[in-house]
C-alpha cells in the first residue's frame, strides 16, 4: 500500500512499478493476445478496481480472464485464499509475490494490484494501475466488444489529465494520507487537502453529470473507486470524518449514478472492502473487528442526474452481464 517516506510524519505511497506494456505492436515483447495474459485484482482494492471496471465497459472478459484474490492478507501480500485450495486455478500460485518473482527474483518493490501475469510463463508483465487501464482502452481495441466507450477522447484528454492528477493527489490517495499519517500536522494537512478537493467536487458535479465532457472518462473511472469506499471504511477507519459521502448532494448522487451503471457498481463488493481495510490494517485497527455498517442499500436509491443530460457511453452502449463466476453478491 506504500510507505512513510519523508520523516514527517506524512504517507507517501510507493509508485515504483514494472512498467512493461502489453501493446497492439508488441514494442515491449508482450503483443496483445486473446488467452494469452490474466489480470489479477482484488475486490478490496481501489486501484485494482479501476482496472476491473475498464475491463467490463470494454467486454474483454473473453479474451483477458480475471484472477481475483482475496481481501486479507500478511506481510506477503495478496494471495488467493478464496480459491479452491488457496490456489489460482488457472496460474497455479497461492500468492501473487510467486509471479513478482518469477519475473525478477529479487523484486524489491510492492506486491501489487492489479497486475497482468503472462500466463504461458507465470510471470508479471505490468502492475502499472495507471497505464493499466489507458492500455485496457487503447491497446486492446481490435477485441473490445460492439459499443465500447471512449475513456479516453483526444478532445478532452488534457483536461480528464488535469482533473484526475488532482483527485489522484488529494482524494484516492489523499484518504490513505489521512488513515497512515503519523504525526496530528501530517494528518490535519491531508485532511484539508482531501475536504477542500472534495468541495471543489462537489461544486463541479452540481451541475454536470460527468467530471469531463458529457460521457463517462478516464476521471470518473478514478473517482469512482473511492467514493464507493468513503462510508465503509475511508470515513472512519482512517479519520476522514467531516461528512458521510451521503451527506454531500452531488457526490452521493453522482456516486449512486455511477455505480447503477453496467460496469461500475457490478465490480463492488462490500464486504471484502471492509474485511481488507479492517483486518490487514493492524497498526490501525488492533482489534481486527470488522464494523457490521453502514446499510449500503441506499446506493440503488434513485438519484436524478438524467435531469442533467449526458450519454454515458456516448455513441456506445453498455456492457452485459458480468460473467456468473464474476459476479458480486447483491445489495441488502
Amino acid at each position: 500500500m506504500g510507505a512513510d517516506g519523508n520523516g514527517g510524519g506524512a504517507y507517501e505511497r510507493d509508485r515504483s512499478c514494472l512498467t512493461t506494456r502489453i501493446t497492439a505492436d508488441g514494442r515491449d515483447g508482450f503483443p496483445v493476445e486473446p488467452g494469452r495474459y490474466r489480470l489479477v485484482i482484488a475486490r478490496a482494492c481501489p486501484w485494482a478496481n479501476r482496472a476491473a471496471i475498464v475491463r467490463r465497459l470494454m467486454g474483454l472478459e473473453d479474451v483477458l480472464s480475471l484472477g481475483i484474490a482475496g481481501p486479507v492478507h500478511d506481510e506477503r501480500s495478496w494471495c488467493f485464499h478464496l480459491d479452491p485450495g488457496g490456489r489460482d486455478p488457472v496460474l497455479g500460485i497461492e500468492w501473487l509475490r510467486e509471479a513478482f518473482l518469477r519475473r525478477d527474483p529479487g523484486y524489491p518493490h510492492g506486491i501489487t494490484v492489479p497486475a497482468i501475469v503472462d500466463v504461458p510463463t507465470g510471470e508479471v508483465v505490468t502492475n502499472d494501475f495507471e497505464r493499466i487501464t489507458l492500455d485496457l482502452g487503447s491497446q486492446w481495441s481490435a477485441h473490445q466488444r460492439e459499443g465500447a466507450p471512449d475513456l479516453y477522447p483526444e478532445r478532452w484528454r488534457d483536461e480528464i489529465d488535469d482533473v484526475a492528477g488532482k483527485v489522484y493527489r488529494d482524494v484516492n490517495n489523499g484518504v490513505y494520507a489521512c488513515g497512515f499519517a503519523r504525526t496530528q500536522a501530517a494528518y490535519d494537512e491531508a485532511y484539508r487537502r482531501l475536504w477542500q478537493r472534495l468541495d471543489w467536487l462537489e461544486e463541479r458535479l452540481a451541475g454536470r453529470r460527468y467530471l469531463v465532457g458529457d460521457t463517462l472518462t478516464e476521471a470518473d473511472v478514478r473517482l469512482f473507486p473511492t467514493l464507493a469506499r468513503f462510508d465503509a471504511v475511508y470515513h472512519g477507519h482512517f479519520k476522514c470524518n467531516r461528512q458521510k459521502l451521503t451527506e454531500l448532494p452531488a457526490l452521493w448522487a453522482y456516486a449512486r449514478d455511477l455505480f447503477q451503471t453496467p460496469g461500475f457498481g457490478d465490480t463492488i463488493d462490500f464486504a471484502q472492502i471492509k474485511a481488507h481495510y479492517h483486518v490487514v490494517h493492524q497498526t490501525i485497527n488492533p482489534t481486527g473487528i470488522v464494523p457490521a455498517g453502514p446499510d449500503v442499500r441506499g446506493w440503488l436509491s434513485p438519484h436524478g442526474r438524467e435531469q442533467l443530460g449526458g450519454r454515458p457511453f456516448g455513441d456506445g452502449s453498455p456492457p452485459g452481464p458480468p460473467p456468473p463466476a464474476e459476479r458480486v453478491p447483491p445489495l441488502g
